[in-house]
């Protein structure tokens, strides 16, 4: 589990995949900021679908990205748990397989989808309107 190590103020974002690859993909295409002279995003990368459950748990986040093709526990399934079981759940961005996985991630209550290949200026529209509150 890795976190900045100091606290911006900025909107504060858990994300998850078991493959370091993906989260570094996401933090790229995002940015450190949503736009010029913002608060930096405060990110925690979590690796397990248990570290998941237990930063959701212990703390309150503005935004949670999960991979939905993680193995052993894909973010579809997390979604569809965090929810159900967190008392005013921040919204919740998947990352699919493919575009035409959209249907499935609508059962798992995502706020919003992304699908792979990850596109940039997609994933980063998603994640600030998201943030900002709107339905992506």
């Amino acid at each position: 589990m890795t976190s900045s190590s100091t606290r911006t103020g900025g909107p504060r974002v858990l994300l998850y995949s078991d493959d370091q690859t993906v989260r570094a993909q996401v933090r790229t295409a995002v940015g450190p900021r949503l736009r010029a002279h913002a608060p930096e995003i405060d990110w925690l990368e979590v690796a397990t679908a248990a570290a998941v459950v237990d930063a959701a748990d212990r703390e309150r986040w503005d935004l949670v990205v999960l991979d939905g093709e993680a193995d052993k526990a894909g973010g579809m399934g997390l979604a569809r748990q965090l929810k159900n079981e967190i008392y005013e759940c921040p919204p919740v961005l998947v990352l699919t397989g493919r575009a035409e996985d959209a249907w499935l991630a609508s059962w798992s209550l995502a706020d919003a989808v992304v699908p792979r290949p990850l596109d940039s200026v997609a994933l980063q529209s998603a994640v600030a309107g998201l943030l900002a509150g709107a339905t992506v």
